[in-house]
């Protein structure tokens, strides 16, 4: 696989990094965070404007640009860096795709313009509470189960068929990304009553009578989660009629939306890391740079190396979504241990609740609790491959299958902190562990 990258995407990222850096960077975050929409209203303006990022994948018959997940990975992987609290990942990377693919060409039409200029953001509502589980990411979502269940429980459409019009959604939903400020609303409600219930995908206007939002308290401040509460709230069914695959399309969504997390951690991880790197050549202690220990040298190698190879199975994921999932496990681990490392590795000054390195630690630990755990990640998407036998879990269509999804899915699970990457590539070869001297793998960290 060519893994270099085109003048353009490098285009991308140079552009991007620029300009959140004149934003002011993870200094900038506090601010942002306590407006009322949680995120800085005239930074996301010019990232619409000037770059056109919330349309970015949208194809241009919709205002958008066309471009592929690779180039989707390139700007999250900028916005991990900088911890940037928009909402592109909410209404970028969940709700536009499942418009694009269940919507009419009327809902398409009438919404997808609208969010590629920025106008309109969205937010995926799934009740249930688990996020991963709906997406695919972690169990299959194909029995509903992750949308609550029963008579009464999670989301439920009452009134006229859903493909009629004159539906109401009544229920409610714990932790949507983005959903106290999002304009449109796309939610995940069971219809056809007890008897034959399933599971379909309505479209709410935010400001709708009957939706009730309270923006919650979140580990990670830069991913505002709300409680979205629907009584008796009008919807209109996305697509042109209850025969849509919701499931399969939840699935889809989430193998790409996992390369892009991935890519943002990746970004989150290698921020922290380029911080750490900087303190410790800096920081004396016993008259000489604490970076020029060998212990200090072998850790941040370490975390070097790890950081590489989480990048590798991102840029991977983004050509290949197939292996989101594993990807998406593999750079939440190195986002974790890295960031925490960080804490460590500044002493004292780390452990200052108010310090950056904290605002890195709590992306990498509310992701996981967003879109793991990092195991259940990895043993579902063991068990689609097939490593388990009997217990093999049919894929969706166009999944990898047989030996190629095995050999896939051992090889990433089991990449490790030997496995060796390009850096500015972002994507190569893994190399069994103890292959890249503690060394070598230093004086690329820059120790």
């Amino acid at each position: 696989m060519d893994a270099a990258l085109t003048a353009e995407q490098h285009a991308i990222r140079r552009t991007l990094r620029d300009l959140l850096a004149r934003s002011g960077g993870p200094e900038a975050i506090p601010a942002a965070v306590r407006t009322a929409e949680g995120h800085d209203p005239d930074l996301w303006r010019r990232l619409a404007e000037e770059l056109g990022l919330p349309g970015l994948a949208l194809p241009e018959e919709y205002g958008g640009a066309g471009c592929g997940a690779t180039e989707s990975a390139l700007v999250c992987e900028e916005a991990g860096r900088a911890l940037l609290p928009t909402p592109l990942l909410a209404t970028s990377g969940l709700a536009a795709p499942l418009i694009a693919a269940l919507g009419t060409p009327d809902q398409r039409a009438a919404l997808l313009p609208r969010i590629a200029a920025g106008d309109l953001t969205a937010a995926l509502v799934l009740p249930g509470g688990s996020l991963a589980l709906a997406l695919g990411l972690t169990g299959d979502n194909l029995d509903g189960a992750w949308a609550g269940g029963g008579r009464a429980g999670g989301i439920q459409a009452r009134g006229q068929r859903p493909e009629g019009g004159g539906v109401r959604l009544y229920g409610e939903a714990e932790r949507v990304l983005d959903g106290h400020s999002a304009g449109l609303l796309v939610v995940a409600a069971h219809t056809g009553g007890y008897p034959r219930s399933r599971t379909q995908l309505f479209l709410v206007p935010g400001d709708a009578p009957g939706v009730v939002r309270t923006r919650l308290t979140a580990l990670d401040e830069t991913r505002p989660l709300a409680r979205v509460e629907l009584r008796e709230a009008p919807a209109e069914l996305l697509g042109a009629d209850d025969t849509a695959d919701a499931a399969g399309a939840l699935t889809a969504t989430g193998r790409t939306a996992a390369a892009l997390l991935a890519a943002e951690a990746v970004g989150t991880a290698a921020s922290a890391l380029e911080r750490t790197v900087e303190y410790v050549k800096t920081r004396e202690q016993f008259g000489r740079p604490v970076g020029s220990f060998q212990a200090v040298k072998h850790r941040i190698a370490d975390l070097y190396v790890r950081v590489e190879a989480a990048r590798s199975a991102a840029y991977h994921a983004a050509r290949d979504p197939e292996a989101g999932p594993l990807a998406l496990a593999q750079a939440l681990e190195a986002a974790r241990i890295t960031t925490g490392e960080a804490i460590q590795l500044h002493g004292g000054i780390g452990f200052t609740w108010e310090h950056v390195a904290h605002r890195y630690f709590k992306r990498a630990a509310g992701d996981e609790l967003l879109f793991g755990p990092v195991h259940r990640l990895r043993d579902h998407a063991a068990r689609r491959a097939g490593l388990f036998g009997a217990d093999r879990v049919t894929p969706s269509a166009g999944a990898t299958t047989g030996a190629g999804a095995a050999a896939l899915a051992g090889a990433t699970a089991l990449a490790g902190p030997g496995a060796a990457s390009g850096a500015e590539a972002g994507a190569g070869s893994a190399s069994p562990p103890g292959v890249a001297s503690r060394a070598g793998s230093a004086h690329g960290a820059g120790v």
